[in-house]
Order: C-alpha cells, then sequence, then structure tokens
C-alpha cells in the first residue's frame, strides 16, 4: 500500500506556526500602544497603509530591507556547519571602513572601476574580521560566539578611530566628506531603492543554489548535522569552519558596503542602527531557510519603517518600536516550545 506524501501538510504546519508566533508578537504590541493610550488597531492600520499602500511607503520598507537581508544570509551560511555568527554588526562595520578608504582614495575613478573595488574592499574586510573566530573556533581555542559578540563593539570603535582621526569632513568631525557620485550605488524607479537589492537578491539566490544543489552545499549540511561523521568521511572540518565563517563575515562587510554607498552615502558614527544584529534575529527566526530570511526582512522592515511613522502620527516614541523588535525576539527564544512535537 503506497504511503501518504505528508510533506505539504508539514510546511502547512510549520506556516502555520510562524504566524501564530507573528501574531503573539503583535498581540503584545499592541497591549504596549494601549499603555500609551493609542486604539492599537488604527495603529496597525496606518503602519500597513503607509507601509504597503503607498510607492513612497514601499520603497522605503525595499531601502530598510536590503542590509538587513544580506546581514541575515551571513548568519545563516555559518549557521549550516554549526557556527554561530553574532558578529554581524562589527564585520558590517570593518566592510564600510575598508570600503570607505577605497571611495576616498579612488575617488577620481569611474563608477564601473570604484563601485566593484568598493564591493570586493567591503568584502575582503569582514572576511578578515570574520578569520579570526572563525581560525579561533577550528583549532579549539574559544568559542565562536563569544569572539564574533566581543568583537562588535572593536569595529564600531576603529570606525570612529578612523573618522575622527583621517576621515572627518571639514565641517563635521562624526562623518567622513560626502562620497563622490562615482562610488554611489544607483538607484531605480525614481525612488531610494538601490542596486543592492540585486545585490541581496542574487547572494539569497546562490546561497539557495550552493546549499541545495552542490557538493560544498551537502558536506557543509553533513558537518552541521554531525562533525565527527563528517570528518571520518574525509571532509576538511577545521577547513571549512575558517573558510564558512570567513565568507559569512565577507558578506556583512559586503552589507556595509551597501549600506554606506546606497543609503548612507557617507560614512558616519554608528550608522549601523544595530542591523547585524537584527540580521541574527532574522535568521534565526527563518531557521536558515532563504524563504523565510526573505519574508522574514521583509516583515522586520515593515515594522522598522512604521516606526517613523509612529513617531509623527501617534506621538509615540521609536523605542516602542524597539520593544516590537525584542517581542519578537523573545517568540524566537520561545520557539523550541512551538515546535515541539507531541511523542507517540
Amino acid at each position: 500500500m503506497p504511503q501518504r506524501d505528508d510533506t505539504y501538510p508539514k510546511i502547512l504546519n510549520v506556516v502555520v506556526r510562524y504566524l501564530l508566533m507573528i501574531l503573539l508578537a503583535f498581540l503584545l504590541f499592541g497591549l504596549i500602544v494601549l499603555i500609551f493610550g493609542e486604539n492599537p488597531i488604527q495603529s496597525y492600520k496606518e503602519i500597513f497603509t503607509f507601509t504597503l499602500g503607498s510607492t513612497y511607503g514601499f520603497s522605503e520598507v525595499i531601502v530598510t530591507m536590503i542590509p538587513i537581508l544580506i546581514t541575515a544570509l551571513a548568519v545563516a551560511l555559518p549557521w549550516r556547519v554549526g557556527l554561530i555568527n553574532i558578529g554581524g554588526e562589527g564585520q558590517l562595520y570593518i566592510g564600510a571602513a575598508f570600503a570607505t578608504w577605497g571611495a576616498l582614495t579612488f575617488q577620481n575613478s569611474p563608477a564601473w572601476i570604484l563601485l566593484p573595488l568598493m564591493m570586493l574592499l567591503g568584502m575582503t574586510g569582514g572576511a578578515l574580521w570574520a578569520f579570526i573566530p572563525g581560525y579561533l573556533r577550528a583549532i579549539g581555542l574559544l568559542n565562536e560566539t563569544i569572539v564574533t559578540l566581543l568583537l562588535n563593539p572593536v569595529g564600531a570603535m576603529l570606525v570612529g578611530f578612523l573618522i575622527f582621526g583621517f576621515w572627518h569632513s571639514p565641517v563635521d568631525n562624526v562623518k567622513t566628506a560626502n562620497f563622490v557620485p562615482a562610488a554611489l550605488l544607483p538607484t531605480f524607479f525614481g525612488t531610494r531603492i538601490h542596486f543592492g537589492l540585486v545585490i541581496a537578491l542574487v547572494l539569497l539566490a546562490l546561497f539557495w543554489f550552493v546549499m541545495k544543489y552542490t557538493r560544498w552545499g551537502l558536506e557543509m549540511r553533513a558537518i552541521g548535522g554531525n562533525p565527527q561523521a563528517a570528518r571520518r568521511n574525509g571532509i576538511p572540518l577545521k577547513g571549512y569552519l575558517i573558510i564558512v565563517m570567513s565568507i559569512g563575515g565577507a558578506i556583512a562587510g559586503l552589507a556595509g558596503m551597501v549600506l554606506i554607498s546606497g543609503f548612507y552615502r557617507v560614512l558616519s558614527l554608528n550608522f549601523s542602527l544595530n542591523v547585524g544584529y537584527m540580521g541574527f534575529l532574522i535568521s534565526w527566526l527563518a531557521r536558515g531557510q532563504p524563504i523565510g530570511i526573505l519574508l522574514m526582512s521583509f516583515v522586520v522592515a515593515i515594522i522598522i519603517t512604521a516606526g517613523n511613522l509612529m513617531q509623527l502620527t501617534r506621538n509615540l516614541p521609536y523605542a516602542v518600536i524597539n520593544i516590537l523588535l525584542a517581542f519578537t525576539l523573545f517568540v524566537v527564544l520561545a520557539r523550541p516550545a512551538f515546535f515541539k512535537r507531541k511523542k507517540a
């Protein structure tokens, strides 16, 4: 008797559970809105009308989503081999610093040379910063989670040192001079949506293809599932840990380049606004799955973009949006309870 294919019921079950988790986060957020004396239903309506119901609002959501999506991929790739990369924030800062050096040093170069150079430099900076925890983990000296977390503020402070000491604008010592037009990513459709969207989607497609259809993806999944068994089968475990962690850092460094070239058009202090940490949250919420990462990046971008609206129309502090994101993190941490299967 043929067995029934239960693939689709399983997928539906997971989707429903994710929707319930997101709904729980929004319900908790509604309570906070009530505490501030506002109508949560009307607030939700304004959030989605502004972000999805207008060209400007939707374009701002996409612009916000781009670096979050890229940094989420920087977490998802190392996660496949059992590495926890909380260092996307620091890797993003170092990548932005490397890219800024290129933008300021070679500012007379044409865009077709300068932009690829900035991308390469950004990826190099992020990869070098991630190599440190990857190597220390590979030789069994230190846990990569702690090292990546500790390197985040160091990366931000190094950027501050470079701005204050060497790169600051003649009129403002907390940022560099504005980048020349050749160092700026092109925009589309008369909006602020820039070429970083193409970069993010290409990276997402590459991540999906490599993990699903290549030998490297198979070996990475084997390492993540059972490292000792992978080693016994001849997979170079140490090499994979170092290389995959460095590639994750390169992706985060590219996100830094995209932020300063496509969004801010300048390097300034504290420019990331915790994008690296946001990417970590999204990657874990999506369980490292490409479609989940894309969808959750979009949802979080809606929340962040809506924060500006809530400040203007509802007189709510932006901290309220941070509370919603914190509730989302709480849901992520409670995920095992949502996905726990009942034993037969």
